[in-house]
């Protein structure tokens, strides 16, 4: 079966290579794998990175069916996807994110579990850190957490199932055929979006924990609330076009920062009177304030804890004890993004209405 291999990326001059190299040892007849880089308009070594390893295969090094170099003159993920989409020629298709580490079976146990008679497979992506420091170690701790990542199913090893999203996926050429291209409006939510177009065109998304692929997490707190801010942001707009795609656990942190901003606000304006005794009323809503905050501490306390129990000896260190500040830095970063995507997502519906009239 020939697979095609998608990587579409901006600006990973610094990950491309070794990702390159991963793919070139895949246990998979490499004459059956086509790859397809799609460059987002980078503006360091990216494409040259990709033309180097395209000329490498043209001669013979890699035996690949063919490596195609393309453009992606919109920048954004989905575009880049829709533009390998209209090039690729395999039977089925994978993208593999820039920042990912595949081990040498990854192609090989899709293809497998795709001949088993499934659509559209993928497997458990646990998260990891391209180097190790005691900081490092925290903010992987973080994300590998429950609480303070997601409840989606390729981030638990929970066993062979069908799932409504998945990361890293394989999918047959006849799906994309039958339901179209990704939305180019979306921003980060456009896996779930197609993947709910293909929930309803009747479709499973199966599940595999045996195929494993790993993602580094960002190298930096900044970037980890830069990207947690973008995720909440985009769940808030995709609401206006799409909310069936969502789920519930994506609107937590929203409903968080919620409830925080109107019973502080109540609490402020109620605990004391004009007379400036305080009302029942005014201790009702403190209390509750009171409650909620206490509430959320412990239980970022008690998930921080377990999270260290869990953890090897490499992660467990000092900087563990600002494990529930950084949960609720993360939580707080993307209910904002949320909060802001919802009040933005009127007149973001409308523009694109008049761009597609």
């Amino acid at each position: 079966m020939l697979i095609t291999i998608c990587v579409i990326a901006y600006n990973e001059e610094n990950t491309l290579r070794k990702l390159f190299d991963q793919i070139c040892c895949q246990d998979y007849d490499h004459s059956n794998m086509e790859i397809v880089l799609v460059n987002s308009n980078s503006t360091d070594g990216t494409e040259a990175i990709m033309h180097d390893f395209s000329n490498s295969n043209c001669n013979d090094k890699y035996g690949f069916y063919r490596v195609q170099v393309l453009q992606n003159e919109k920048k954004t993920l989905p575009c880049g996807w829709n533009v390998a989409l209209k090039s690729y020629s395999g039977e089925a298709i994978i993208k593999i994110d820039a920042h990912a580490t595949i081990p040498k079976d990854f192609v090989r146990k899709n293809v497998e579990t795709l001949e088993q008679g499934e659509d559209i497979v993928c497997g458990f992506r646990p998260n990891i850190i391209d180097e190790s420091t005691p900081w490092k170690e925290t903010s992987l701790l973080a994300e590998g957490s429950m609480f303070g990542s997601s409840i989606a199913p390729y981030r638990r090893n929970q066993g062979k199932t069908y799932v409504k999203s998945m990361f890293h996926a394989l999918y047959r050429r006849k799906i994309f055929e039958k339901i179209g291209l990704f939305n180019e409006n979306l921003g980060r939510t456009e896996d779930n979006e197609i993947h709910f177009r293909m929930r309803e065109a009747g479709y499973k998304l199966c599940f595999n924990p045996e195929i494993i692929s790993y993602q580094h997490i960002r190298s930096s707190t900044k970037k980890m609330i830069q990207q947690k801010y973008a995720n909440g942001y985009w769940i808030g707009l995709t609401t206006g076009i799409c909310p069936k795609c969502l789920s519930l656990y994506h609107f937590v942190p929203f409903a968080f920062v919620l409830a925080i901003m109107i019973t502080t606000l109540l609490s402020t304006i109620s605990a004391t009177a004009l007379n400036g005794s305080v009302s029942l009323s005014g201790l009702a809503i403190v209390s509750y304030t009171a409650l909620m905050w206490a509430s959320y501490w412990l239980l970022a306390l008690v998930m921080a804890i377990i999270a260290v129990i869990g953890a090897n000896k490499k992660q467990r260190n000092i900087t563990n004890i600002a494990l529930p500040f950084l949960f609720f830095i993360l939580h707080i970063t993307y209910g904002i993004g949320t909060l802001i995507g919802i009040i933005k997502m009127p007149n973001w519906r409308k523009g694109i209405k008049n761009e597609a009239n």
